[in-house]
């Protein structure tokens, strides 16, 4: 069986924050896997080789690369790793790598992208992907780990873990993440999305660290508002958060001390084309359907609009 799963080609759609570390831990792992990426990227990838640093050690891997023109499938697995500002494009891309077996996992934040997945492929050829992982991009181009924190997780987006699901997940069992199969893959992407959507919009409209503002006054309050109102938006849809998971948020998001700041204060702080559309956007939207009140949340999307129109 583990020759099988080391046999499957893998097509790693993206080599960003993502992508870059999950990718590179499967090829240590012995997987077979390309990196689909655009020619800067690709230029990087072969100066400097793809390299994951942080917590005290750097890992340097030389990455198979394809760009959009050169790509030839079909592929057994393609993980989806883009922004949601890239996606229209890596759909195109990414067409010739699919045939009637792929399997596609998009590890996107969010909702939204599944419908468009599902537009260009099918619904049999898509399941529900997460991960979790505090990972940024260097001025380098090279994949900075910032918590040990590491877990990929997958599922129907439909019923209990299939066949070809335990397969992927044997396939994902490799050194420096925990891979796992989901019971409800819908389910377990909300539960996310809460907690990116309360990372999010802590930070960015605090503008710091979660440790700095626990350590004001009201502070450890506010998150623990924010969370409350994401939650019950999850709640709303037919989602709720376990318990658990809810306290596991909290504890991350008011630790003290902590450095830890979302991807999305962290695209803001850089200057970078942020998803608060794709995240913070979509989220208010169905909220407003579903009947749940977010005014903390519509403030920090109001905030990072401005941020946008000003930039």
């Amino acid at each position: 069986m583990a020759s099988q799963q080391n046999a499957a080609r893998i097509l790693v759609v993206g080599a960003g924050a993502t992508g870059g570390y999950f990718g590179a831990r499967l090829a240590q792992g012995g997987r077979d896997v390309t990196f689909l990426v655009r020619e800067g990227r690709a230029a990087t990838l072969r100066g400097r080789g793809l390299r994951i640093t942080g917590l005290g050690r750097e890992d340097v891997i030389e990455p198979r690369l394809v760009t959009a023109a050169d790509l030839a499938g079909p592929y057994d697995v393609v993980l989806v790793t883009v922004k949601a500002s890239a996606l229209p494009r890596a759909l195109a891309d990414l067409a010739p790598a699919v045939g009637p077996e792929t399997v596609i996992v998009p590890f996107l934040n969010g909702m939204a992208h599944l419908d468009s997945l599902v537009a260009a492929f099918g619904a049999g050829r898509v399941l529900g992907g997460i991960v979790k992982v505090v990972t940024t991009v260097t001025d380098d181009g090279d994949i900075l780990q910032m918590n040990p924190l590491a877990t990929l997780t997958v599922g129907e987006l439909s019923g209990p873990p299939s066949d070809r699901v335990l397969r992927a997940v044997e396939t994902f069992t490799v050194p420096g993440f925990k891979a796992s199969a989901t019971a409800d893959a819908l389910a377990s992407m909300w539960h996310k999305w809460v907690f990116i959507v309360a990372a999010g919009s802590v930070t960015c409209l605090m503008r710091g660290p979660v440790g700095a503002i626990v350590a004001v006054p009201g502070g450890t309050d506010f998150v623990q508002s924010v969370l409350a109102e994401a939650g019950a938006v999850s709640a709303a849809a037919g989602y709720p958060v376990p318990d658990h998971e809810t306290e596991a948020s909290l504890a991350m998001l008011t630790q003290p001390g902590s450095t830890f700041t979302s991807s999305l204060y962290r695209d803001v702080v850089a200057g970078l084309p942020g998803e608060a559309e794709h995240l913070l956007g979509d989220f208010t939207r169905r909220a407003r359907v579903l009947g749940a009140d977010t005014p903390l949340i519509d403030l920090a999307l109001m905030q990072l609009r401005v941020q946008a129109e000003t930039s």
